[in-house]
């Protein structure tokens, strides 16, 4: 009996640890936090913030995005996209690896995308509700999005289009709905914050491709890195980056954004140190790993010294 417990209990560990990792975790602050940025913009501009509202949208978009890695996972498994590397592995690309290394099955992949799919949807459906048309048709976009990110008949990410749509999608379209969600309305400055937010992202999937350029080659899954090469993914790496910091610069410069927000230039260290590691190793999958986790590293800092930036202002502003 003791022994069958164990066992037991050992098996629904490994279970929870293989969905935790199907969940890549690491990839869902481009998520909430632009989320909270927008939230962060309305109350310090304007004095405005829904807590119940900031809530919602907050689980609404973080459940999707966990949705979404594990669709990506699907798709990209089905597709012959990702394999098993064993050893050679680099975590922050090649999907989770739950399915190449048999930790979970597609069946039970497709059910967690089906239950986070609900949950978004739900809320989605009530803030359109509630807030008016344009929460809904900003929500459909991005949910939309997700879904033809990899799936068939678009899949945009296939075409070439997989980048522009993730700087769309996680800068603008979550930074101006969740704005709308808090105050009502559409402003020009919380559209030309989001792009901070937008063009890092880009970088991040741009950096995570690289890896996997000769299998995404295979498999025709033509994004930019394996449609232009390794060289010209490290210099989109790095236009993702300098766009970012610039206008981080350029919004303050012609007060778009308080002064504060150039507290989002705390990452440009990390980010200077990704660009130099990208451009030792791109050609290594291990030992570009550090620059994979440093474009990490530069997204939560500059978008929590955004947010501070922004509450900053609004405390003393």
């Amino acid at each position: 009996m003791r022994l069958r417990i164990q066992t037991s209990g050992k098996a629904e560990k490994g279970r929870l640890s293989a969905w935790i990792q199907a969940f890549r975790l690491h990839f869902v602050p481009p998520s909430f936090i632009p989320v909270t940025l927008a939230a962060a913009i309305a109350w310090a501009r304007y004095s405005v913030f829904d807590p119940v509202a900031f809530v919602l949208v907050f689980a609404g978009v973080t459940v999707h995005h966990v949705g979404l890695n594990m669709l990506d996972d699907v798709l990209d498994y089905l597709h012959a996209v990702d394999r098993a590397w064993g050893d050679e592995r680099n975590p922050y690309s090649g999907g989770s690896g739950v399915l190449t290394e048999g930790l979970l099955s597609v069946s039970q992949m497709r059910k967690g995308v089906i239950v986070c799919y609900t949950f978004t949807i739900g809320i989605w459906l009530y803030l359109g509700y509630d807030r008016g048309w344009p929460v809904a048709a900003i929500g459909a976009i991005g949910i939309l999005s997700s879904i033809f990110y990899t799936a068939p008949p678009v899949k945009f990410a296939y075409r070439g289009f997989g980048e522009l749509g993730l700087l769309v999608n996680f800068g603008p379209v979550l930074v101006l709905g969740s704005y709308y969600v808090q105050r009502g309305t559409l402003d020009t400055e919380p559209l030309v914050v989001s792009l901070v937010p937008g063009f890092l992202m880009w970088s991040m999937i741009v950096i995570n491709e690289i890896p996997d350029y000769e299998e995404d080659r295979r498999s025709g899954k033509l994004n930019l890195v394996a449609r232009f090469g390794r060289e010209a993914g490290v210099v989109l790496y790095e236009a993702g980056l300098l766009c970012a910091f610039g206008i981080i610069a350029g919004s303050v410069f012609f007060g778009v954004a308080p002064f504060p927000a150039l507290l989002g230039f705390a990452a440009l260290p990390p980010a200077l140190r990704s660009v130099r590691l990208l451009r030792n190793f791109y050609q290594d999958r291990l030992k570009m790993i550090p620059a994979n986790l440093a474009i990490i590293k530069v997204y939560l800092i500059s978008g929590v010294a955004l947010i501070a930036g922004y509450l900053l202002h609004g405390f003393t502003g």
